[in-house]
């Protein structure tokens, strides 16, 4: 198996691909709730695919900074999470995507309530283009391990939902039904009171479930369920490091 082909069906699998746009990459309706419609676009060169034609610089701009090839910005779809992919990850992710079979699919679905659009056209919802910092530079390579750098790498794929401090809150577009996202920086939180240890957080990623048995509801578990036990170890480490660290610096 060629490693980056694997490495990018890994991140396909894990960073929030499958629950937008399925696991054959034909696109699938992932918000059907208080008048909201969405669903993500047929990502193959099959029928209705939407990146046919695209080149390096369409994936670039789309991956990592939220704006389509004809300039404008994409809506729900996470950007902010993959702005701070490596150049490796990127490429293999890409590489993946573009040797997926053909199916057929349609472009992405995007039914919103009225006042929904109203407040994405006053940008009071921010698109994920408006939140990114288009400046920085990709970051370096990490080596993988159960370590807190990793796990720093690792933690990006939360900021669209979490925030880019992991501090929570209300998910910019989402269906007012929805709660807020937790709070992952504080010290006293989720983190350090539910999931002290790594062994406790990864049967919570697994599962979908709390350690009293209750549901958590919204987050992508049919992808983080596919984490590797090193990555989800890396994460906890660098989630439980986090909330403390904001914490001693007074949440700046």
């Amino acid at each position: 198996m060629r490693p980056a082909w694997a490495r990018g069906r890994y991140l396909y699998a894990t960073r929030g691909c499958v629950d937008c746009h399925g696991a054959n990459g034909a696109g699938r309706r992932f918000i059907d709730d208080d008048g909201m419609r969405v669903a993500g676009p047929n990502l193959t060169t099959g029928p209705g695919g939407v990146t046919m034609g695209y080149t390096p610089a369409d994936w670039e701009r789309t991956l990592r900074h939220g704006v389509k090839p004809d300039g404008t910005p994409l809506l729900i779809m996470p950007s902010q999470d993959y702005n701070r992919l490596t150049d490796e990850d990127v490429g293999a992710l890409v590489a993946y995507i573009r040797s997926m079979p053909q199916a057929r699919g349609g472009p992405a679905e995007m039914q919103l309530p009225l006042p929904v659009r109203v407040l994405y056209g006053l940008g009071q919802i921010p698109d994920a283009a408006s939140r990114i910092d288009h400046t920085l530079a990709p970051e370096a390579p990490v080596p993988a391990g159960r370590t807190v750098a990793h796990g720093r790498y690792l933690a990006a794929m939360c900021i669209g939902c979490h925030g880019e401090q992991l501090q929570g809150g209300r998910i910019p577009g989402a269906p007012p039904s929805w709660p807020e996202a937790a709070n992952l920086a504080d010290a006293s939180g989720p983190m350090a009171s539910r999931y002290g240890d790594a062994a406790t957080f990864a049967r919570m990623m697994r599962s979908g479930q709390r350690p009293d048995g209750s549901t958590i509801a919204v987050m992508p578990f049919e992808s983080l369920r596919e984490l590797t036990d090193d990555d989800l170890a890396a994460l906890h480490s660098y989630l439980t490091r986090h909330g403390t660290q904001v914490a001693s610096s007074g949440g700046r």
